[in-house]
């Protein structure tokens, strides 16, 4: 049953906050990108060749979207479910979950990438920013939503300052609230 939806751009920190949650209450998890590979795999294609069709082919990303949101509304579905969009689904379908935002800094994005990937920083900046333009344009062309309007989600967490441990424990506060 889903407890939480996990949304927040490149770099916020949602997939380490996700293993978190996960290693604290033994939960299952379902990340977007997750269901993205497995249909990249199943149609043996690259993550890059992919992604090209699912640009060409919006049925194609809705079909990405609807299997997610498929896993969210099974009661023996994942407890946790990370995507950029789950907290939109979540609130679309009124699934009584925390539906939680990462908010994070651009600039704090840019260096947290960098240490777990490398790269200079103007060029990791200019490749995130780029990314958030490409998300931002395609699903405001699919369903007419930015996914950091903060209109669907309940807690909206500025983790810019925050290191994983304080992060893990201001949305474990938030789950033993909503107890």
């Amino acid at each position: 049953m889903l407890m939480i939806t996990v949304s927040g751009q490149a770099g916020s920190g949602t997939s380490t906050l996700v293993a978190g949650l996960c290693q604290a209450y033994g939960w299952d998890y379902l990340n977007g990108g997750m269901v993205f590979r497995s249909h990249a795999k199943a149609r043996s294609m690259s993550l890059a060749e992919f992604s090209e069709l699912c640009k060409q082919d919006l049925s194609v990303d809705r079909a990405l979207d609807e299997e997610l949101q498929m896993h969210m509304n099974k009661e023996s579905g994942p407890e946790i479910v990370e995507s950029r969009l789950a907290g939109w689904w979540a609130f679309k379908e009124k699934i009584s979950c925390i539906r939680l935002w990462l908010e994070v800094s651009v600039d704090e994005r840019v260096r947290r990438v960098i240490a777990r990937e490398a790269g200079e920083h103007l060029q990791r900046k200019q490749e995130i920013l780029a990314r958030e333009q490409r998300d931002l344009s395609r699903f405001e062309e699919l369903y007419g939503l930015n996914p950091s309007d903060p209109t669907p989600y309940t807690h909206v967490l500025d983790a810019t300052a925050l290191n994983q441990e304080e992060v893990l424990a201001v949305v474990q506060s938030y789950l033993e609230e909503a107890k």
